[in-house]
Parts: structure tokens; C-alpha cells; sequence
């Protein structure tokens, strides 16, 4: 291990998320649309603070989230709306479950040939936790590694450096026994 990964943002917090959703018990096709999910609502909760998208209306965001789904999920500090299939959770995405398969293909073209290497050092960084514990570290972490870019609207979308080794650099260190 130990690659370098020039990425963008929200590929790398898809799957973090994804990674931690399957730590805390959720089922990989599940994680999977959980992960796009929450990094779709910091996508967008970014672009509305830099102005490249408008607030909705007040009242309008409860009044979608009620009528797409009932049911909710915590996961890195967002509360994801949820809807019930044959083959399990999904993330609601438009009134709709998401896509497992399209999240997949998505994570796929942005990490390429590093995808099994980035969910593997993601795994091993979320298996040091607790589930408690990586519930409420897991957004603060991936602050610690996510890729930096600029500030404001110069890094919006721009790639940053995914370093693999720092993932494993914020587990924690085990007490050693004398």
C-alpha cells in the first residue's frame, strides 16, 4: 500500500462513507448508496455557501424529504432519507432508491485501478474504531485525510492528493503491554 491518488473530493468522501456505513452493520449495496448520499448533501450544502447554488425555498427541503421517504439514516454527521426495497435500504434519491451498481460505476472511473487499494485503506481505518467510536469520529477523520484543495470556488471540483498512507497514520495507537 502506500499510493498517491490525484482525486476529487467527493469520489473520496462517497466511499469513506460507504466504508463506514458497512462498519456500523449496513450491508456493502446499502453503504453503497448511503455514501453517495451524504456526500451529494455536502456537495450541496458547499456549492449553496459559495454561491453556485441557491438555498430552497423554507419549507421546501422538509416538504421533499417528507413525501421521498419516511424513514432516515445517521451517518457522518447527515441525516439521510431512507426507503425500503426487495433487496434492502437504499438512499432515496429523488423519490427513488438509488443505485448500488451506479454508485459502483461511479466510484470505478474516479479511482480506476486504486479503488480495491483506497477501500482497503479505508476499511483498515474504520476497523481500528469501535462502531461508537467511528460513528461520531468518522466526518473529523476524513477531514484529517481528505485531499486539499483551494478555498472558495477555485477548488470546486478541483483534485487534490489522496495520500493512502496518512489513512493509516490515524488509527490509533494500541498501548503495548509489558
Amino acid at each position: 500500500m502506500g499510493g498517491k491518488i490525484q482525486i476529487n473530493r467527493a469520489p473520496v468522501m462517497t466511499l469513506w462513507a460507504a466504508v463506514v456505513a458497512e462498519r456500523l452493520g449496513w450491508k456493502r449495496d446499502e453503504a453503497l448508496t448511503l455514501g453517495r448520499a451524504v456526500a451529494g448533501m455536502n456537495a450541496n450544502a458547499k456549492a449553496q455557501r459559495l454561491g453556485l447554488r441557491e438555498p430552497a425555498e423554507p419549507g421546501e427541503k422538509a416538504k421533499r424529504s417528507a413525501t421521498r421517504a419516511a424513514e432516515r439514516v445517521e451517518l457522518l454527521g447527515r441525516s439521510v432519507a431512507v426507503v425500503r426495497t426487495s433487496k434492502g435500504v437504499r438512499a432515496a434519491k429523488d423519490g427513488s432508491a438509488d443505485s448500488p451498481e451506479a454508485v459502483e460505476k461511479y466510484l470505478a472511473s474516479k479511482f480506476g485501478e486504486s479503488l480495491a487499494e483506497a477501500r482497503a485503506a479505508m476499511a483498515k481505518l474504520a476497523a481500528a474504531f469501535t462502531r461508537d467510536q467511528l460513528s461520531s469520529r468518522a466526518y473529523v477523520l476524513y477531514e484529517k485525510f481528505r485531499p486539499q484543495i483551494p478555498a472558495g470556488t477555485a477548488g470546486w471540483g478541483a483534485k487534490g492528493v489522496l495520500d493512502l498512507e496518512a489513512l493509516a497514520l490515524l488509527a490509533p495507537r494500541k498501548a503495548k503491554r509489558a
